[in-house]
């Protein structure tokens, strides 16, 4: 798929719910695609976010010196339209703030997702750039977490399953719902019931509105 294809799809994503999405996975046998409710976005009012997976795994490693280079290189690799996908046992950690997030962007990151921590969070918000992450911490990853791979499958804590496989490329669906992961070889078909789905909901709101019972609707659509 093209840069343009690319952009075009991942713009879709984003005039879509995540609940419409982990509808239509479920439909297809893919029931546990979402993350655990404790993925939350900084700041709250950051708004939804959706860009291909390119996942950086790390983990927590005393060192000494300034600074993790390849934090650096694996940053330094991100593409337009991707989101950043941050895993390793970095518990009480910030994997990042305020200056990766802007050397991110930069780049035309459009998101971050980490199963870890995030500080810097006001600085990031005057950035506009979204990021979903289980906790904030004040508490830097220099000298006690490092980066250990990038570009290869990570695991994220689930909501229906203990963990979810994130592998580069997957598309990263995220709002005030939740988070979803769609497969990439899935992310076509997923998109068009997704639109056909979310073109039959903005149906019934009208109908209700204008006085249609929920038994009328539900016998004319069935249950969205």
């Amino acid at each position: 798929m093209g840069l343009a294809d690319r952009a075009a799809l991942r713009e879709r994503y984003l005039k879509v719910d995540t609940a419409t999405v982990a509808d239509v996975l479920d439909t297809l046998g893919l029931p546990d695609q979402g993350l655990a409710s404790t993925f939350t976005p900084f700041p709250a009012d950051c708004g939804r976010m959706a860009g291909w997976a390119y996942t950086i795994r790390g983990q927590m490693t005393p060192y000494e010196g300034g600074g993790d280079p390849d934090k650096m290189k694996a940053v330094d690799g991100v593409s337009p339209g991707e989101i950043t996908v941050w895993s390793g046992d970095g518990e009480g950690i910030c994997y990042f703030g305020e200056l990766i997030a802007l050397g991110m962007q930069t780049r035309g990151c459009v998101g971050a997702l980490l199963d870890g921590g995030l500080r810097d969070i006001q600085w990031i918000a005057r950035q506009k750039f979204p990021v979903y992450a289980r906790y904030r911490t004040p508490v830097q990853s220099i000298g006690r977490w490092k980066v250990t791979g990038w570009q290869l499958p990570v695991y994220m804590a689930g909501a229906t399953a203990a963990r979810v496989a994130v592998h580069p490329g997957d598309l990263v669906h995220a709002d005030v719902d939740g988070v979803i992961i769609v497969p990439a070889a899935q992310c076509e078909r997923v998109i068009g019931e997704a639109e056909r789905l979310t073109a039959t909901e903005v149906n019934i709101r009208k109908e209700l509105d204008a006085g249609a019972t929920l038994a009328d609707v539900l016998n004319k659509y069935g249950h969205v």
